[in-house]
């Protein structure tokens, strides 16, 4: 088992202060004819305001929904349970076969593998057995130099 925290504080953090920004929104509403006094600049303080306050959270639960809060491997079926938290912070899990895992041929910022659908996002130096993350990962089955062995696996559309 893989156990990673910190994620829930960020996310907790960023919540109650939006939930702060909105309560403090009537009491700047109210105030607003004495602070600005044309239309235009109080539509875009407000903007500034809403848009924090909406898109901060929204884009910090972009960034780490696929983010594995925990994982679980069972030895004798070969899959695994990944735990990552939603938008209410509640627990989500995914179950998935070492079969199922992915690799992206190009590197992406947020994705380690794709475990079926979903892309998740692992640090591979919080395994405490790094052979588990080889496992994982697919680093520990046999490989080959042969071209013709790849060119037999790609499907027929694929040539270039």
């Amino acid at each position: 088992m893989t156990k990673i925290t910190g994620i829930k504080g960020v996310k907790c953090f960023s919540y109650s202060t939006s939930m702060i920004s909105l309560a403090c929104l009537p009491y700047i509403f109210s105030q607003s004819n004495t602070i600005f006094g044309n239309l235009p600049l109080q539509i875009l303080f407000y903007g500034v305001i809403g848009s924090f306050t909406v898109i901060t959270p929204a884009l910090l639960h972009f960034v780490t929904k696929g983010y594995v809060i925990r994982l679980y491997h069972e030895a004798t079926t070969d899959t695994y349970k990944a735990i990552t938290y939603n938008i209410v912070l509640s627990e989500t899990s995914t179950v998935f076969h070492q079969n199922d895992v992915k690799i992206p041929n190009s590197t992406h910022l947020f994705t380690t593998f794709y475990a079926k659908t979903k892309s998740l996002l692992v640090n591979p130096m919080l395994f405490p057995n790094h052979e588990d993350y080889n496992h994982l990962m697919g680093y520990d089955k046999p490989f080959t130099f042969d071209k013709e062995e790849d060119n037999e696996k790609k499907p027929l559309g694929d040539e270039e």
